[in-house]
């Protein structure tokens, strides 16, 4: 698979408004005129020539180097992580790096990943919290062909069924047990383990198959459709969204460790964190191209045209953020502990303290005073076209 596999500048006011604002500033949210950074260092909310010395944090991803990570890599790119004091290592994922490991072993100070792993990661002992949930909405979908007949969940009935094990299965699971079809019983229907590619559901030798809106979609309509000799088209696939089946679980959160968090000026650094990310996926929901360029800058293993279209859905994901980025829902919250209950990815019920949403909100806060547009109710998708291969 060439993409996710673990089912991975805004308005701003000139460098004088900002030097005033730290200036003025009492008590500001973030690092503060004169608030003490982890490190010990006086930083400022502002950071260029205010930082007398930045804090150092490590960022770990999901997975390789991709558009899901346009944010961090803008903000790195563009210099919002050095505006607020930090200095960001992004420390790239692969199929033997899980995020919640390497967190949890002090080797980085943020995470990402989806929030039915850190549930379980928690269920277990584990001392993780998210921090910021990103995505808005789940991107997961299952898709079959126009001409199966299968347009509905419930239709899959006696099918065949393509989804992702270990963990990425649930919301699926989900949506058939919603519609009265027990995906443990075989009468009721064939679940096939999908690997990470789509040539099952190419071949047809399932009836529908998962995918991502931003990653196994695009490697569809990068195909050539062997009914009529060209790339395959939106209008000869159905996309059944599992947000819009009522069974969405939250992806791509931001997680740092309790104990961490407990530190001394940890708080501090993680707003600041935040704050500079936010105004990075803000930059990369308003300059999409300008982003792709800085993820293949970072990382060309994927073609241009799969990372814009990537890029396009990842924005789809994340805005509007009605609470503000990275704010938790907590009915999107509860719906996805819910679900990893109901499937025993988790044996008791998540607890509220699994994650917290004051250091969001107040990066959230920061961004603003920044003049970043934290919500993006405005924001429409790009018209993005596929190319062949991706390229």
């Amino acid at each position: 698979m060439t993409g996710e596999t673990t089912k991975g500048d805004g308005m701003r006011y000139g460098w004088l408004v900002a030097a005033l604002a730290v200036a003025m500033a009492v008590a500001v949210v973030g690092c503060g005129g004169s608030k003490k950074s982890s490190g010990g260092t006086t930083a400022s909310a502002s950071g260029g020539a205010s930082c007398s010395k930045k804090d150092n944090v490590t960022l770990q991803l999901k997975w390789v180097t991709q558009a899901q990570f346009a944010g961090y890599y803008a903000a790195k790119e563009k210099g919002y992580y050095d505006k607020h004091c930090l200095n960001v290592t992004l420390k790239v994922g692969g199929p033997d790096i899980t995020p919640e490991q390497v967190v949890a072993s002090g080797q980085a100070e943020f995470g990402i990943d989806w929030l039915p792993s850190l549930l379980a990661t928690r269920d277990q002992g584990g001392d993780l919290v998210n921090i910021a949930q990103v995505f808005t909405r789940s991107g997961m979908t299952e898709l079959t062909h126009k001409d199966s007949g299968v347009t509905t969940i419930k239709q899959m009935s006696k099918k065949k069924v393509g989804v992702w094990c270990c963990g990425n299965q649930f919301e699926l699971y989900a949506a058939l047990t919603k519609n009265g079809i027990d995906p443990t019983n075989k009468s009721n229907v064939t679940i096939v383990n999908q690997p990470f590619d789509m040539n099952l559901f190419l071949n047809r030798q399932v009836d529908a198959a998962s995918a991502m809106t931003y990653n196994e979609l695009a490697q569809v309509l990068e195909t050539k459709n062997p009914k009529t000799g060209k790339l395959y088209q939106l209008s000869d696939l159905n996309v059944l969204k599992m947000e819009d089946q009522g069974t969405g679980m939250l992806e791509d959160g931001v997680f740092a460790t309790g104990k961490w968090l407990a530190k001394p000026g940890s708080t501090d650094v993680a707003k600041r964190f935040l704050a500079a990310s936010f105004d990075g996926w803000a930059y990369c929901r308003d300059n999409y191209t300008a982003c792709v360029d800085i993820v293949l800058k970072n990382g060309p293993t994927l073609g241009k045209g799969h990372q814009t279209w990537q890029m396009n859905e990842i924005n789809a994901l994340i805005w509007p953020a009605p609470n503000g980025i990275g704010v938790m829902d907590a009915a999107a919250f509860d719906r996805t502990a819910k679900i990893a209950q109901d499937f025993k990815v988790i044996k008791k019920p998540a607890t509220k303290d699994a994650y917290r949403t004051d250091l969001a909100q107040a990066g959230v806060d920061l961004a603003k005073k920044d003049g970043t547009d934290v919500n993006g109710n405005s924001w429409k998708k790009a018209d993005v076209k596929v190319t062949a291969g991706g390229a």
